[in-house]
């Protein structure tokens, strides 16, 4: 690790010396790691740091390592680093995410000093109860009325990675000439709501960390954060936990579930509209959100487990009703 940056973490830490005692990802495309430190004789025991190599256009796993790919994830870091010093301090219990603790760069490599979440949110999880998946929409709805209405400055304009504008060669190799043609319109309807937040932008199981004894979560990784409606979260969410008999089953009641945790946030904050009229629109954009995913994978992986009989549906209806 680079010596510069280990006397930065001594001096902001406050600790007599430091160790990296574990990578606990590498970046996607080969972009850096994420490693956690232990720290000696400091106010905190370890830290997480999320290492960024932005010259770094290396492997893309299944060959998207073109320059438009690379400057989007340029891009992405910097969003990110704008948001964990410009607006995670916003971000309540209820919408908890690691505090950030410092940040250092030295030419085109970045690290970000993160709270440590496995303190009180050790578990990761490759499955989850449908309670457990209420915890997460909790914290999904949390979020969206905390930044409900606010301008993304310093973010993604059009929060999400699989946002149109940034995906063109994913959206010319689309076999379904009428999803392919329609594109730009189930864009445009979701970037014209009236009623828009800020989303995570990347809101799968992945990227929660749950209590051990599940009742809460935190989430992590903010390199898509921006503006745009709520349900791109919750469609891409419930997507990338349950499976299509899951979805077709319970459906009605997680976004029931959903938009009564967002009215019990609405109602203590002030607002110079009706919950009423939020609910109705976002409700309307739910299937919109999954066309506008599954037109992302349907041209960068046609053959994922998420394009399932439940999203087939969504993205017909969508289509016939434009």
């Amino acid at each position: 690790m680079n010596p510069n940056f280990i006397q930065y973490l001594l001096n902001l830490t406050k600790a007599s010396n430091c160790t990296e005692i574990e990578t606990i990802q590498s970046l996607w495309s080969g972009y850096g790691r994420i490693a956690r430190f232990q720290l000696e004789n400091a106010p905190l025991q370890t830290v997480v740091v999320k290492f960024i190599e932005l010259q770094q256009a290396a492997k893309h796993p299944r060959g998207w390592n073109t320059n438009f790919s690379h400057q989007r994830k340029v891009k992405s870091y910097q969003v990110e680093t704008n948001w964990y010093a410009k607006w995670s301090g916003k971000c309540t219990d209820a919408c908890k995410i690691p505090t950030l603790i410092g940040s250092f760069s030295e030419g085109d490599n970045q690290w970000i000093v993160l709270e440590d979440l496995n303190t009180n949110y050790p578990l990761r999880k490759m499955a989850i109860t449908l309670d457990e998946v209420k915890v997460c929409l909790q914290w999904l709805a949390n979020f969206h009325v905390q930044f409900l209405m606010q301008e993304p400055v310093g973010l993604w304009e059009v929060g999400t990675y699989w946002h149109l504008a940034t995906r063109p060669d994913e959206l010319e190799l689309i076999e379904n000439q009428e999803l392919k043609s329609k594109a730009t319109a189930i864009d445009t309807i979701l970037n014209n709501c009236t009623y828009q937040t800020i989303v995570h932008g990347d809101a799968k199981l992945a990227n929660f960390c749950f209590s051990e004894d599940g009742t809460k979560v935190a989430a992590v990784d903010f390199q898509y954060v921006g503006g745009g409606c709520g349900m791109k979260d919750v469609a891409y969410f419930l997507g990338s936990c349950m499976s299509n008999n899951e979805l077709e089953t319970y459906e009605t009641e997680l976004l029931d579930y959903y938009f009564a945790e967002l009215n019990k946030a609405f109602v203590n904050k002030e607002f110079d509209f009706e919950f009423k009229a939020l609910e109705q629109e976002w409700r309307s954009m739910y299937p919109v959100a999954c066309t506008d995913f599954m037109r992302f994978l349907l041209g960068w992986m046609p053959t994922h487990q998420k394009i399932n009989d439940y999203n087939r549906k969504m993205v017909d209806a969508v289509l016939a009703s434009l």
